[in-house]
């Protein structure tokens, strides 16, 4: 029925849950997943304070500890996949929305459905769904699997 799935995760533990659920669902279908992780656009404010605290290089600071962080997930999320024999692509998005980057991976990668937690680092934004997973189904034109 799938023939290429995305997961999303930011390496939270109910984001770790959907990942193995997704590998398995590929598992089972014999599909390639494609691993994504976005971090998001730095805070102006944010980097005012690192450049207070003394960074001579703020942004520079940000880049290298989000690409650090976003690597950290995506080995642990590629050694499920390979563990269960399923083929895995990684991908790391920096500066960019993640509900948007998750929709725009998927197309690019001609994923025919999207797994995903119903929260993650954020908590619960919207009462009953996360607003990353909200705004991706709203945008997304391929099923999207929600994980609680």
């Amino acid at each position: 029925m799938y023939k290429h799935i995305l997961i999303a995760t930011d390496g939270s533990e109910l984001a770790n849950q959907a990942v193995a659920h997704g590998i398995a669902l590929a598992k089972e279908h014999k599909a390639p997943v494609t691993v994504v992780t976005v971090t998001e656009l730095w805070s102006a404010f944010d980097m005012a304070r690192r450049a207070r605290e003394g960074s001579s290089n703020p942004l520079g600071q940000y880049e290298a500890e989000a690409a650090a962080s976003a690597k950290r997930v995506l080995d642990k999320a590629g050694q499920i996949a390979t563990s269960q024999g399923v083929p895995c692509n990684l991908v790391h998005v920096p500066d960019q929305y993640p509900a948007e980057a998750i929709v725009a991976t998927a197309k690019e990668k001609g994923c025919d459905l999207i797994v995903m937690a119903s929260h993650g680092h954020r908590g619960a934004d919207k009462i009953l769904l996360g607003s990353r997973a909200y705004e991706v189904l709203t945008y997304s034109k391929v099923p999207v699997l929600i994980v609680r």
